[in-house]
């Protein structure tokens, strides 16, 4: 059988790593250590792989997941074997921390090493009205998959102030504390308004990551809050 489907670019890459970006829309992980990952973002697997539903492990983040309109479903996933992930087919990017953290949009986290440190922080400023009122802050020494939607930019916010729509920000350093702001004013309100009314200000030494598209306030793919699984009425029971 000959076909260009066949390719060496389309067969499973050969290597040691733990984490490896199979193609830019897909990972791989090899397991031994656990990897926590998005509910629904498994595609396949091979070997003998368990996935059991991830509680918010304290009172204080169930709180947070409770209240949050960006409550992210998590699975362990442990055994031996490899594990392909994906979603919404994002380009896949890793970020390796050493002692260091990362905060991450819900929307755009793929999977990470179990042994990270995981919270969720409130945003200065948000409301009900922004959508974005929450993101995940991972720390630590580990891996952490990310995927998004096109190719992105990595914003230096350290010179001036950077804006960002609360749907298109990926990822920046936890050491940055960005705000929600409304640019909308009445006169613009009163016409219809520009559609860019929220947005994440950062402003320090940091970056930012930003995605070529933004999200649906109505999100329904793996990481889409309750849609992926049980959410808050399974951390309840666990």
């Amino acid at each position: 059988m000959q076909s260009e489907l066949f390719a060496q670019s389309n067969l499973e890459k050969q290597t040691t790593e733990r984490f490896v970006v199979q193609n830019p829309q897909m990972l791989r992980v090899s397991l031994g250590e656990d990897v926590l990952a998005v509910k629904g973002a498994m595609v396949a697997f091979q070997g003998a792989v368990a996935f059991h539903h991830e509680s918010a492990g304290s009172m204080g983040r169930l709180l947070k997941k409770a209240v949050s309109g960006d409550d992210v479903p998590l699975m362990r996933v442990s055994g031996q074997g490899e594990v392909f992930f994906a979603d919404t087919a994002g380009f896949v990017f890793l970020v390796h921390l050493d002692g260091d953290a990362l905060s991450v949009s819900g929307h755009n986290l793929l999977a990470f090493d179990a042994s990270l440190r995981w919270d969720i922080k409130r945003l200065k400023g948000a409301n009900m009205m922004t959508g974005g009122l929450f993101n995940m802050e991972l720390s630590g020494t580990g891996t952490v998959a990310l995927h998004a939607v096109g190719q992105p930019v990595v914003l230096d916010c350290a010179q001036q102030p950077t804006h960002v729509d609360v749907n298109a920000a990926v990822a920046w350093s936890s050491s940055l504390q960005p705000q929600v702001v409304n640019s909308m004013n009445m006169k613009s309100m009163l016409r219809g308004g520009s559609g860019e009314a929220f947005q994440y200000r950062y402003h320090g030494p940091g970056f930012v990551v930003v995605q070529p598209s933004e999200w649906d306030s109505g999100v329904s793919g793996s990481s889409g809050g309750s849609s992926g699984g049980s959410g808050i009425l399974g951390d309840l029971f666990n």
